[in-house]
């Protein structure tokens, strides 16, 4: 199930640097910054088609300021007005004729100075949108996963800030991600330097035990748009929510454990470390909580009308 996310196909036009480009045009240079040495930040973003048959946006608004606040923690300075990268994403899905779609916007910096110092190397930004089944597979959505824990640790809050969506540090995540799959597994789920549990290689964590949803704090792990979603679903619902530190032997005696993000949606894990989670497959809170996200991502949900951009 961990190998549909290599699954991809290109699509007709590209935003980059302030036009639209045909998708096999889109180049860069080799001495491009961000390519030798990872300083770029980037967005994960979908849009869905609604019950009305439109096309809608998800979450647009707090994807485009995580952008910006990402840009600004890594001192990037973004060379466009949040309306104008606004508008380019969801110009790159009418572009690319896509009702559904991921969608990919990337600041870097382009080439001009090498080493550590990027001195006056342009910031340049992309948005690519695609089509993009489920990040975890179609089966994993409602049987559950096969995760495990990983030997490497998550990134510690003074080592690498946290909060910005930066390209290099998913290096760390492919290396947790890759050996998770070499091992039979689909899924990393790494731990903070403490030796408490942080996320998965791209995902938010959750678990429930005794009817409480609970989830990591935010220390080493992405203020997920997802993870937020997810938080106020369930306390609309009634559910109690609790950030705090969590174990790893917190998560093998979960009654349910799951997974948030904008690619894997809400995805359940049915096993970790070869130890059973709950009954095995997808748990009733689990399940309530994809069916509210899925409400709401569709505009069946009259509640959350405002998470929806229309294209």
């Amino acid at each position: 199930m961990g190998d549909s996310a290599s699954s991809f196909v290109g699509g007709e036009k590209i935003w980059l640097d302030g036009e639209f480009i045909d998708w096999d045009a889109a180049r860069v240079h080799v001495l491009t910054h961000t390519l030798h040495y990872g300083l770029g930040v980037f967005e994960g973003i979908r849009a869905y088609q609604t019950v009305d048959g439109r096309s809608a946006i998800f979450r647009l608004r707090e994807h485009v300021q995580r952008l910006y606040d990402s840009a600004h923690i890594n001192r990037l300075e973004i060379p466009y007005e949040r309306a104008v990268i606004t508008e380019a994403i969801a110009a790159s899905l009418r572009e690319n004729h896509l009702d559904e779609g991921y969608v990919r916007p990337l600041v870097f910096l382009g080439d001009g100075a090498m080493g550590l110092n990027p001195a006056n190397n342009p910031v340049r930004v992309a948005v690519i949108a695609w089509a993009w089944g489920k990040y975890l597979g179609e089966e994993g959505m409602e049987r559950g996963i096969r995760a495990r824990v990983s030997s490497f640790s998550r990134h510690h809050v003074n080592s690498k800030m946290t909060l910005g969506k930066t390209c290099g540090d998913y290096v760390n995540s492919i290396l947790a991600k890759r050996d998770a799959l070499l091992d039979g597994f689909d899924e990393a789920i790494m731990l903070d330097p403490h030796g408490l549990v942080s996320e998965a290689t791209g995902e938010n964590l959750f678990l429930v035990r005794g009817g409480i949803l609970r989830t990591p704090s935010i220390h080493s792990v992405l203020d997920g748009i997802t993870r937020n979603t997810v938080i106020k679903l369930a306390r609309d619902r009634g559910l109690e929510v609790v950030e705090d530190a969590i174990t790893r032997d917190e998560l093998y005696v979960s009654d349910e454990v799951f997974l948030t993000g904008t690619a894997a949606e809400v995805t359940p894990i049915r096993e970790i470390d070869h130890r059973m989670i709950g009954s095995g497959r997808r748990g009733p809170v689990t399940e309530m909580l994809q069916r509210a996200y899925f409400e709401a991502v569709s505009g069946r949900d009259p509640n959350e009308a405002d998470w929806l951009h229309y294209v």
